[in-house]
């Protein structure tokens, strides 16, 4: 495909042939032409490069500017000269000099006259020539370049010269140049990423080239005073670059910033307030300390606050990867409060706020029938196992008992459940996660009885699994030493292993009565768990997600850089190889990964051998992370 019809851009660099070869693929697949000559025999498309090839990136919207001077930065580790902009004629080298010092005291990059740039339109081609060569005396620079594009041609001249005297006779005056042209807008707003680890035979070679494309890229960007000037600028040096035909800028992004200074200076004071007052003594005191760190609304408003104080920080971002955090974490929040705030409306139309009081009752009355069948179902012979009859008529009594105080208490609390639940609705203007965290802590209030009956049974199961191993080992002769954590050897008289006998015996007949009522009541526990865990599965992505990044992965996904490719645009023998150097897209699960916002990391994440073991053992699944728990 030719260049021509790749769009404005790149329009007028003309190709060799209509069917160029393109180098694509992840960033470990990049030729290494920035970091390191090429080897003899190494092949792009079917070119044998040099051993001593000098690397010219040139802007593309410079290819059709007027003759002049190429001002850029000369990186010599790479053996490349990375071009910023042309000075045009008339111009004072004074002047120039001048401009370029600015430039680099406030860029912090060597900015220098890298050489000459030649359009050959209107100019007579012997005296332009000429006097081209003559300022290589005023601008001094090793080596010296010289760009030519023929008049009424596509063909492009490139060399290199030395002016020093070549220390070995065979040394060569000239260099080979291969000519990359590369879109300056797209490469001063992207970010280079480094690549994923690679094999070890690949390594090496994609960490040099990585190093060559960051020091192009970070030339370019840090270039950006360079690029402040354009043609409506009364300066007296004129140039060409990405805004050389109008600086971008909007009114609206401009009053913003000024705006953003008092605004964020007034809400950090607020939030510091607040932050102040969260961490009162009073807070800190047993029922009101145990609440704040069990309830998954604290959390998640502590989390917000965090957000909130991070967000509008008056400190600067003091990179690049900070700022997308700060705007990934903005727009996070935004959606978060959108989200809330539609719930807001949806719930106070219609009077859907005392729709939902009124079923929450009958629907609790439900659940409640529904345990007592359940209970009443396993005090006879459920799927026609004998239980222990004694044992299992208390504990379904017991049970029973329970259920009946539920069911007082929510018909107690019944006349004040729609004022709860609007107070509740309310707080959807701080954003969908927090309402989302207030309906999994209601859920945790209104199944309270199913958590009670899972201790219960859990406590007793794994009294009974604690004492069966105790007498087990105690048939074996052994016994546990508490002292060393060990399980040591033990003897034991006659009427010891009696009793042991006696308890042992009695504790296996009662272990499947106690087992089967642990059993039912752990699945009721893990259904709620398992609704629990899906809402805290929703807010953690909202939380978490990266949306800002996907956003400019979507929209604009040269601003996220994994990498480079190289389009081939011409190749012919005594010319100089010219290429397209392209943007390779960071991939969305790279995104994700890399730009991912922490959660709140309120809860536990056990892994399946974890949660087996602790089911059957009957150790207690809590909603919540222990300070103590060893997370998989």
């Amino acid at each position: 495909m030719g260049l021509v019809s790749r769009g404005t851009a790149t329009a007028g660099l003309g190709t060799a042939t209509a069917t160029a070869v393109v180098r694509s693929g992840p960033p470990n697949a990049i030729p290494n032409l920035i970091s390191n000559p090429a080897p003899e025999g190494t092949a792009l498309g079917s070119s044998r490069v040099p051993s001593m090839v000098l690397k010219a990136f040139f802007p593309t919207c410079c290819a059709s500017a007027d003759s002049g001077l190429l001002v850029g930065r000369w990186v010599p580790e790479q053996n490349s000269a990375v071009v910023l902009a042309v000075v045009h004629f008339p111009f004072i080298p004074i002047q120039v000099k001048e401009l370029l010092a600015q430039v680099q005291q406030a860029s912090r990059v060597g900015v220098t006259v890298l050489g000459t740039w030649c359009h050959r339109r209107q100019e007579p081609e012997e005296s332009l020539g000429h006097f081209l060569e003559g300022l290589g005396a005023i601008f001094s620079h090793e080596p010296w370049l010289q760009l030519c594009r023929e008049r009424g041609s596509k063909f492009w001249s490139c060399k290199a010269t030395h002016r020093q005297v070549p220390t070995s006779p065979s040394a060569p005056g000239e260099d080979q140049v291969m000519l990359i042209f590369y879109d300056q807008r797209k490469v001063l707003l992207s970010q280079l990423h480094p690549p994923t680890a690679l094999p070890d035979h690949q390594a090496g070679d994609a960490t040099a080239s990585t190093r060559g494309l960051a020091a192009v890229f970070d030339t370019v960007a840090r270039s950006e005073a360079l690029f402040r000037s354009d043609r409506f600028d009364e300066g007296l040096v004129r140039l060409s670059h990405w805004q050389s035909e109008g600086v971008e800028a909007s009114i609206l992004v401009e009053l913003a910033k000024q705006a953003s200074g008092p605004v964020c200076l007034l809400l950090a004071y607020l939030l510091s307030l607040i932050s102040a007052a969260s961490t009162c003594r009073v807070f800190k005191l047993w029922p009101l300390s145990f609440i704040w760190s069990k309830l998954s609304t604290c959390e998640q408003l502590r989390h917000r606050l965090e957000q909130l104080t991070f967000i509008f920080s008056t400190q600067k971002a003091e990179n690049a990867s900070q700022l997308m955090r700060k705007a990934n974490m903005l727009v996070s929040v935004l959606l978060d409060v959108a989200l809330g705030l539609t719930l807001l409306s949806w719930l106070h139309g219609k009077d859907r706020i005392g729709q939902l009081a009124d079923a929450l009752v009958p629907v609790a009355d439900w659940v409640a029938e529904e345990l007592q069948h359940l209970l009443q179902w396993l005090m006879g012979a459920p799927a026609g196992l004998k239980m222990n009859r004694a044992l299992d008529q208390v504990l379904g009594r017991f049970f029973l008992y329970h259920i009946h105080l539920w069911i007082s208490y929510i018909h107690l609390m019944s006349p004040f459940i729609e004022r709860i639940l609007w107070h509740m609705g309310l707080s959807a203007c701080l954003g969908l996660t927090v309402a989302l965290s207030i309906l999994s802590d209601i859920i945790a209030l209104l199944t309270f009885h199913i958590y009670c009956f899972y201790v219960y049974g859990a406590r007793l199961y794994c009294l009974k699994i604690c004492g069966l191993s105790s007498l087990w080992r105690l048939f074996r002769g052994k016994k546990w030493n508490v002292l060393r954590q060990r399980v040591d050897s033990c003897s034991y008289d006659l009427d010891q292993l009696f009793i042991g006998t006696l308890l042992f015996t009695v504790l296996v007949f009662l272990l499947p009565t106690t087992a089967l009522y642990y059993l039912v009541f752990t699945l009721l526990r893990l259904l709620v768990v398992t609704v629990q865990g899906l809402i805290h599965l929703l807010v953690d992505l909202i939380n978490s997600l990266p949306l800002y990044a996907l956003g400019l992965r979507l929209c604009r996904p040269y601003r996220l850089s994994a990498g480079v490719k190289f389009q081939v645009l011409e190749h012919e023998a005594g010319r100089p190889l010219r290429l397209l150097m392209q943007i390779n897209p960071l991939p969305y699960n790279r995104v994700v990964h890399t730009y991912r916002l922490p959660s709140c990391g309120c809860h536990p994440k056990h892994s399946w051998g974890s949660l087996c073991r602790k089911l059957f053992f009957g150790e207690l699944i809590y909603p919540w992370r222990q300070r103590g728990d060893k997370q998989d």
